[in-house]
């Protein structure tokens, strides 16, 4: 990712339409509440892996989660 790139996330969406605590994600993913607290702000960019996790947990798309700004 370029410095300037932004990654905008729809992950706390997701994880509100769930009824999930951010801890639950937490959870369900094997990372911590605080990476979940950094993801939904846009400020982790995950790695590969991760974001095939959550794409699966939320059955949808990467490209429907992530995306540069």
């Amino acid at each position: 990712m370029r410095e300037k790139d932004q990654l905008n996330t729809k992950v706390k969406i997701l994880r509100e339409n769930t009824g999930w605590s951010q801890e639950q994600l937490a959870e369900k993913l094997g990372v911590s509440r605080t990476t979940v607290e950094y993801l939904e702000a846009g400020e982790y960019v995950p790695s590969l892996t991760l974001a095939l996790r959550i794409s699966h947990i939320f059955n949808v798309s990467i490209e429907d989660i992530f995306e540069l700004e």
